[in-house]
């Protein structure tokens, strides 16, 4: 037996209770995360990035906690932080600074199997946790601007998922809020599945870093490796 957090869309089986669910969901919007979902960045970068953050904290961070942290593999990123005893809002401060967007952007690459959103007949919205100043120039470099109704770059004002508030934002300027209209969520985190849960949406976590990295599986309405699987 195992269990559910809506709030976190975390599932407390082991790895190997994972099964993938694979289908042909037809919806009348759809919702997607970027990092880690359409477009990942090179590890060198992440490295990089992580060496400077620790020299301004005064703190290294190893491979694998630079992984976490990224990846959000144990879920709420100020909460990992604090159980290393690190002060999320130094850290973040110090990780924008020395965040380069051009850098990032030029270090960033698309999935090959996202470029089914170019082709969806529905409304797209995007909603992220990437900054607006990161998020901006890699969506011009992989070239997916276009591919998107509407979008939403989380902060402290909107809300960070898995609360539904910035999720419930786009769905409005999509125009199909609480309207009857059937919509899906789809990320690589438990946070985004929780952000689809708690706004009434179906969720989709595609599973880019593997059951055995994440140290958990996560729960949603399907569980892929990639989108190819759900065609």
């Amino acid at each position: 037996m195992g269990w559910s957090d809506p709030a976190t869309g975390i599932y407390s089986r082991t790895p190997y209770s994972c099964v993938r669910m694979a289908a042909e969901p037809d919806y009348d919007f759809w919702l997607l995360d970027l990092d880690g979902t359409l477009v990942d960045v090179e590890w060198s970068y992440t490295r990089e990035v992580f060496d400077r953050v620790g020299d301004r904290l005064g703190r290294r961070f190893t491979d694998r906690e630079a992984d976490i942290l990224w990846n959000g593999l144990t879920g709420s990123r100020d909460r990992q932080l604090e159980e290393w005893g690190v002060d999320s809002r130094e850290f973040w401060d110090a990780f924008h600074e020395e965040e380069d967007p051009l850098v990032r952007a030029e270090q960033t690459y698309l999935h090959d199997d996202a470029a089914f959103v170019a082709d969806l007949d529905a409304p797209v919205g995007l909603v992220t946790h990437c900054q607006e100043f990161l998020c901006e120039p890699v969506l011009n470099h992989v070239g997916i601007r276009d591919w998107f109704d509407a979008q939403l770059c989380c902060t402290e004002e909107t809300g960070w998922k898995p609360d539904p508030d910035p999720v419930e934002r786009v769905m409005t300027e999509l125009g199909v809020a609480h309207n009857g209209h059937r919509g899906v969520l789809a990320g690589d985190g438990a946070n985004d599945v929780g952000a689809a849960w708690n706004a009434g949406l179906d969720a989709i976590h595609v599973e880019r870093v593997g059951h055995d990295r994440r140290g958990r599986c996560v729960l949603g309405d399907y569980r892929v490796q990639s989108f190819d699987d759900l065609h």
